[in-house]
């Protein structure tokens, strides 16, 4: 008999668990949850007082069978997931399916996976934290009622498969705003004035401490320096300090690897889990800053041997988010004197992003010295009255300035006096920051100043940025929305539902007045920057536009920042045994369901629909709105003669909620036939997946950027012309009677032969490609290693055959094996069924068995 089994949720987990416990301990993994609420139904008993309906899933059910076998044969049990809400609720499943005893049951718990914390944790074990897995029901079963009861209504007034949650369709919320803000944004002009000056040699600029507002302010200003003189009215110099970030929570590892690295946040989350799976951090969802004393100790010995005493500065940071709940660390290296570590390469630069950061959080400020130059204006009237510089000296500044407004530039200037943290780790930035211009030249108050130039340059305010993954991960923590474990799942939902689109975004910038004044002379010119490219932006799709506007209309409690913040208060006093979840979920649900009801019940147009006019030539309407497959433009409307309306996609980067009836009847100009190209018609069109041009029935994607209205004759033979040439490229060699063709793949070359891939070297010559070969390394390659694929005709017949015709092959295969398999599944399920007369349900709550698992 095995003495003792620990049960962890991943394969990694265990894997190194298992390096630090002797060979009386068995570890195995459950792979996650071994069960959920059930897929069939809502999978919740609301009349039963919200009675969760559990499942075991298939996948799941030869796993479970074999953690029951192996539980039956050990005499102590330890169970090891996570210490999060999520690893509670799945130590608490596993200990109701695996039917386990209290008496030989322990829970254990550790924020890092070192043989320290392990053996600790195994020596202090306790119960399962019912509060815990109850605030875990409660988020599960609230968000399977909502998303339930909403989903369905959407598909009858939006458009089918849409789905709505409680935390996504408020981040989706965020977004659709944030672009309306930029939508209706109204730039204002100002101008801001900046002068060169020299001083032995050495130039330095300076800013005027007063904006105009229009053209005509700044060149009466420009005017009224000609001729005039600048002298150093004050010198100030202070120091000033910069501290460092607190350790990072997974909110600020999110944003930070997206600045510094590109990462998405689920990629951030992904490297991270595997860097926590594999020892070398502390556990990854977490909302506190706090260091354990002994990372503490280890990082102070750490600074100082690296860069010396004056470096290290002992900090406690305390937590400031509400609710922090998901661990009681900061991430951090679980062995400070590991600088670095072997993996992959995101593993190695998110660790050392993780190492810098938990170091410098322990290091002294980095010291500044700031120095502003006060620089008047001495207009060529006051200077013809003066005598001297002498004389100049006893003139007040504002006697100086002809307007009387005391305008001065101020030069500002900063140098690094000791770097502190910034030895090790600078933190990025959203914002867009003008940097100073460092270290002044040396002066001293009252001497005069020559200028090379003042220029005044035209600004414009700034519209509000869009979001990024990070800043939007950002934005739900200010506003209390989710925790650590639902950010990176959230906006990955959002994404893959295709209400938001992550992608470029070209800013054109508006054309912008400078106006400079040299010596005596004022220069005006218009100038244009080139458009700038703004990567990762988060942009609304129309459906996400749609479905936003309608569960605001209809659902304003669920789409309201405050609720769904006050949600998770609710949670967390769950989890601390202050409030029963049953009593919050049924005041939540009276409050709901009527409102289901009522949205369901209203009558009306779909939503989402606008009309832009009326058509000039046939008279008829036009209509902006979701289709069952999307954004389109209607024109004219079914009638009782059986006239169908015609329907147009959208461009790209059109949008319901912005074209024009222009823009919509322009798109009724398609598809235009060009001309005639190998005895066949030529046309353009724009589809599902693009705009595209059309040989007869062979289908070609114009280029990205190319608008289908442009594309001429000419252009469309030339797209036609590419598109073949790069398939003959990809065909390295073909020998159609044995059904051999050599790919030249993304990946490299390979070998396509009866429906199998076999991999070929990079460099190998295209003459080294006989027929012999090809079947030599068909014999000795087994079919084990070959890669196949289901259904892959030849690269050549597929050039030669249509895009349409393979798609509807391609489906109505397809649609004939799945019903098959889905006829073929049923009978299988019925026959099971009628055999064993068995179910996976197991219908239980914390509730219910909370005598029952004092697990200690």
């Amino acid at each position: 008999m095995q003495e003792n089994l620990v049960i962890v949720e991943s394969p990694a987990k265990a894997k190194t668990i298992e390096k630090f416990l002797g060979k009386e301990y068995k570890v195995m993994s459950s792979f996650g949850h071994v069960r959920d609420l059930k897929k069939q139904g809502m999978g919740i008993e609301i009349e039963n007082n919200y009675l969760p309906e559990y499942e075991i899933p298939k996948d799941k059910e030869k796993l479970v069978k074999e953690l029951r076998d192996a539980t039956s044969k050990a005499k102590v049990i330890w169970l090891a997931s996570d210490e999060d809400r999520e690893g509670e609720a799945i130590a608490w499943h596993l200990y109701e399916v695996l039917d386990l005893k209290n008496k030989i049951t322990h829970r254990i718990v550790f924020h890092e996976i070192t043989e320290s914390a392990i053996k600790h944790a195994i020596e202090n074990p306790r119960s399962i934290n019912l509060d815990i897995v109850d605030a875990q029901q409660a988020r599960r079963v609230l968000d399977r009622l909502v998303g339930f009861e909403i989903s369905p209504i959407l598909w009858k007034k939006v458009m089918p498969k849409l789905s709505a949650g409680r935390v996504q369709s408020v981040a989706l919320r965020l977004v659709v705003e944030r672009e309306r803000e930029i939508t209706s944004f109204n730039p204002e002009a100002s101008y801001r004035v900046f002068a060169n000056f020299l001083h032995d040699g050495a130039k330095f600029s300076a800013e005027l401490n007063k904006k105009f507002s229009t053209y005509e302010e700044a060149k009466a200003f420009l005017e009224g320096c000609i001729g005039a003189n600048f002298r150093v009215n004050s010198i100030q110099k202070h120091p000033t300090h910069r501290a460092p970030a607190a350790p990072f929570t997974t909110s600020t590892l999110q944003q930070e690897a997206a600045r510094k690295f590109n990462f998405s946040v689920a990629t951030t989350m992904m490297v991270a889990q595997s860097l926590y799976e594999s020892g070398k951090i502390t556990y990854m969802r977490t909302d506190s800053v706090n260091l354990s004393d002994l990372a503490l100790a280890s990082a102070k010995k750490e600074i100082i041997s690296m860069a010396g005493e004056n470096y290290y500065k002992r900090r406690q940071y305390t937590t400031k988010s509400k609710g922090a709940q998901e661990a009681h660390e900061a991430i951090r290296p679980t062995y400070m004197s590991n600088h670095t570590i072997t993996g992959t390469p995101q593993e190695v630069k998110l660790y050392e992003l993780i190492w810098k950061r938990t170091i410098a959080s322990q290091m002294a400020d980095a010291q500044f010295e700031k120095t502003d130059i006060n620089i008047d204006i001495i207009p060529a009237e006051t200077m013809s009255d003066a005598k001297n510089s002498a004389h100049l000296a006893t003139i007040a500044p504002s006697d100086l300035d002809a307007t009387g407004k005391n305008y001065v530039f101020v030069a500002s200037g900063e140098v690094n006096t000791f770097d502190g943290f910034l030895k090790v780790y600078k933190e990025g930035t959203d914002d867009i920051k003008e940097e100073s211009q460092g270290l002044l030249p040396a002066i001293a108050e009252g001497q005069m100043l020559n200028t090379k130039d003042i220029t005044a340059i035209e600004k414009f305010s700034q519209r509000p940025y869009r979001y990024t993954e990070a800043s939007l991960v950002r934005k739900l923590e200010e506003l209390g929305i989710g925790r650590p474990s639902t950010y990176a799942p959230t906006i990955s939902t959002i994404i893959n539902r295709s209400y938001v689109e992550k992608r470029e975004v070209e800013n054109v910038h508006m054309p912008y007045h400078t106006i400079t004044l040299v010596g005596n002379n004022i220069s005006d010119k218009i100038n244009t920057d080139k458009p700038t490219v703004d990567k990762g932006k988060l942009l609304p799709t129309d459906i996400g536009t749609v479905v936003t506007d309608y569960l605001i209309a209809n659902f304003p409690e669920i789409m309201d920042y405050n609720f769904t913040a006050l949600v998770e208060e609710k949670f967390d006093a769950i989890a601390e045994g202050e409030s029963k979840w049953t009593v919050d979920i049924d005041h939540f649900y009276k409050q709901f369901h009527p409102m289901v009801e009522k949205a369901d019940n209203s009558t009306g147009r779909k939503v989402g629909e606008r009309e832009l006019g009326i058509d000039p030539v046939s008279g008829k309407p036009v209509y902006a709105k979701i289709g069952r497959f999307g954004p389109m433009i209607q024109l004219g409307e079914q009638s009782d003669e059986g006239e169908k309306p015609r329907f147009a996609s959208l461009r790209k980067n059109q949008s319901i909620e912005t074209i024009t009836l222009d823009e919509a009847l322009e798109l009724f100009k398609l598809p235009i036939t060009l001309g005639v190209f190998e005895e066949k018609n030529v046309s353009v069109n724009i589809g599902k997946f693009g705009p595209y041009v059309r040989l007869g029935n062979e289908f070609f994607s114009i280029p990205k950027g190319e608008d289908p209205l442009d594309v001429s004759y000419e252009r469309a033979v030339e797209i036609i012309e590419n598109k073949r040439q790069a398939d003959r490229e990809k065909i390295l060699a073909s020998y159609p009677d044995n059904d051999i063709e050599v790919i030249n793949g993304r990946f490299g070359p390979y070998i396509s032969h009866a429906g199998n891939n076999y991999k070929l070297p990079k460099n190998i010559e295209k003459e080294a490609l006989t027929l012999e070969f090809c079947l030599e390394k068909i014999k000795e390659t087994p079919t084990s290693a070959a890669k196949g694929k289901v259904s892959r005709k030849s690269t050549t017949t597929k050039a030669k055959s249509t895009a349409k015709t393979s798609a509807k092959s391609a489906s109505a295969k397809t649609s004939t094996k799945s019903a098959s398999a889905k006829t073929a599944a049923k009978t299988a399920a019925k026959s099971a069924s009628a055999k064993t007369g068995k179910t996976t349900t197991k219908k239980t709550t914390a509730k219910t068995t909370k005598k029952s698992t004092s697990t200690k």
